[in-house]
């Protein structure tokens, strides 16, 4: 009896990574630094974590797990509530599309995906907070974001793909 309790509690545990990693990256994101203008172009490693997880475990990261994902993070960033929401649900949409063209390609075909997947967000999110504040903002921030974001996806994809063959495999 309580080797079934253990195993359940391992298999919750398992099936609940994807979700606990990503919060995890997200919180990483906002920490503070002493960089000065960093918080405002922050790399989205939700995002990354996002892309990760539609294309290797969507069954364990659901549709309606991102939307939640996407207004912890604007609840706690202060962005416009839904925001984050909308873009990763536009991003795991367009990858769940694509992922057998993902699976079965190399990680450079996969790293080029998350580059026109990160562009798409940024320009998403620019629009949409244009739209909000009833101005043109500036697109430098978003733009720059999603090229930091670009830059550094091989280091958080390795973390992933270790945690994945780890515990999930």
């Amino acid at each position: 009896m309580a080797v079934g309790i253990w195993q359940k509690l391992d298999h919750t545990g398992r099936n609940l990574l994807p979700f606990a990693v990503t919060v995890l990256l997200m919180l990483v994101a906002m920490a503070p630094t002493h960089v000065p203008g960093l918080g405002m172009v922050a790399p989205p490693l939700t995002l990354i974590s996002v892309f990760y997880w539609a294309i290797h475990r969507p069954d364990l990261l659901r549709p309606s797990v991102v939307f939640v994902l996407g207004v912890l993070q604007d609840l706690l960033t202060g962005l416009p509530v839904g925001l984050s929401a909308l873009v990763f649900v536009i991003a795991y949409w367009v990858v769940l599309t694509q992922r057998r063209f993902f699976l079965g390609n190399s990680f450079l075909l996969m790293w080029s995906g998350f580059a026109m997947i990160a562009a798409a967000a940024a320009v998403i999110q620019w629009a949409v907070y244009s739209l909000s504040q009833v101005t043109l903002v500036g697109f430098k921030p978003a733009g720059f974001q999603a090229l930091l974001a670009i830059a550094i996806f091989p280091l958080p994809a390795w973390v992933l793909m270790r945690l994945h063959r780890a515990f999930l495999s």
